[in-house]
């Protein structure tokens, strides 16, 4: 089995080919090609990679090409994982939020908007080009924001296509740790859309164990139970339900725009000393083993989330998994084809969505706001339009004004995005 990596020289890499080769090992991939752009980067990381999977005692292949007709040639399954523009362009949009005094998050409002300016116009491009020579081959996204990327591809490319985030995963495995149990015997009622999801429930061996999650958040405090969860007790007993950590930025919002006016250095800037650290590990003649420091990149799990989603894509039993894909009816009240974050079944023979139905008024409004911004972005982004621009901004939740979205233009067009 081939896998192509689209942005194989991203730092994440050898965390993905340390899970390919574990999957090798039972009898998967047998091939993974690392494409990039970056010529340089992709060595370095590539030639890394091919010593970690060595030490490993696997047999998978790890070929790196800066061809994407190569890299895609025969592939099972396509990675995207890109970042157009780098950090340094992740920075100057934090920077652009900051001035305005609004949320500067790279995956939700104004920076969302941004990146998918700057990505869906490659990203499509390339993701048609998968499904014209490749038809059969799953493209798995963990670019992002995920969600809105992954629906652009499943409406605007091929179906075959499916998005994945680490913060469900990372909750089951918090759940497991708090329980004691193993992971597989956490399932979550997990709801909404990326970066914008619930725990309605949280089932031990079929069991609704989130009360007793409650108390001992209560007890304990969240972040001490599990790292995202960051929330007054209250809130989450009037909700009922234990929201994904970037609710945080629509809950608390004064106090993260104040937290990221504080902060010492943007994300970007503490990414990109990050990255720089990873290359020159990776760069060494006597390196061989992931570096620990991988896991403070962010995105822990993404990786084994996306060696799961295939492993279940090539077997005939189903297998459940949260994960992002078209709505299909799933969620009531919201448009067939628009991406949603929940529990689908994942075979061979595809992704199914499993039905949520009402989501209750308590998050229903929030869900729908943020999903018709998401939708206004995409149609922004596709057509270049300042207009429809213009309206994504007014749409979402994390932008307080018509003054604020025309400013934010503004700045986006003065960047050339526009």
């Amino acid at each position: 089995m081939r896998i192509a990596v689209v942005g194989g020289g991203s730092t994440y890499t050898p965390e993905l080919v340390e899970g390919l080769a574990f999957w090798q090992l039972r009898g998967g991939a047998h091939t993974v090609v690392l494409y990039d752009v970056n010529a340089s980067r992709l060595e370095t990381v590539g030639r890394f990679s091919q010593k970690l999977a060595r030490t490993m005692n696997s047999d998978l292949l790890v070929e790196l090409t800066t061809d994407f007709d190569a890299a895609i040639k025969n592939a099972s399954f396509v990675i995207f994982q890109i970042r157009v523009g780098g950090q340094q362009a992740r920075h100057d949009d934090i920077l652009m939020a900051a001035k305005e005094g609004v949320v500067a998050e790279e995956t939700l409002g104004v920076g969302a908007l941004a990146m998918c300016l700057r990505t869906l116009p490659p990203i499509l491009e390339m993701a048609r080009k998968v499904r014209d020579t490749n038809p059969k081959a799953w493209i798995i996204n963990t670019t992002s924001p995920t969600g809105m990327i992954t629906e652009a591809i499943s409406r605007f490319a091929t179906t075959r296509c499916v998005g994945l985030c680490n913060i469900p995963r990372e909750f089951q495995m918090d759940m497991a740790r708090h329980f004691r149990v193993e992971p597989e015997r956490i399932e979550l009622d997990w709801v909404g859309l990326n970066h914008l999801g619930w725990a309605r429930q949280i089932r031990v061996d079929g069991k609704d164990r989130l009360p007793s999650v409650l108390d001992s958040i209560a007890k304990n405090y969240g972040p001490r139970l599990a790292p995202g969860v960051d929330f007054p007790i209250s809130l989450l007993r009037g909700l009922g339900m234990i929201p994904s950590q970037y609710l945080r930025y629509y809950y608390m919002t004064e106090e993260m725009v104040e937290r990221e006016r504080a902060a010492s250095q943007t994300r970007a800037q503490e990414v990109m000393a990050l990255e720089k650290e990873l290359i020159d590990y990776y760069a060494r003649e006597d390196t061989e083993l992931k570096p620990v420091s991988l896991s403070e990149r962010g995105g822990t799990w993404t990786s084994r989330c996306a060696v799961e989603v295939m492993e279940a894509l090539t077997q005939p039993e189903p297998k459940t998994l949260v994960v992002d894909t078209l709505n299909m009816g799933a969620i009531n009240g919201l448009p067939g084809d628009s991406c949603v974050e929940i529990p689908a079944t994942v075979n061979h023979r595809g992704i199914f969505p499993m039905a949520v139905g009402d989501l209750g008024e308590s998050i229903m409004g929030l869900v729908r706001h943020v999903k018709s911004y998401e939708r206004m972005t995409l149609e922004a982004a596709i057509s270049g339009d300042r207009r429809k621009a213009l309206i994504a901004l007014l749409n979402s939740p994390l932008v307080p004004s018509f003054g604020h979205a025309e400013r934010l233009l503004d700045r986006l067009t003065r960047r050339g995005l526009l």
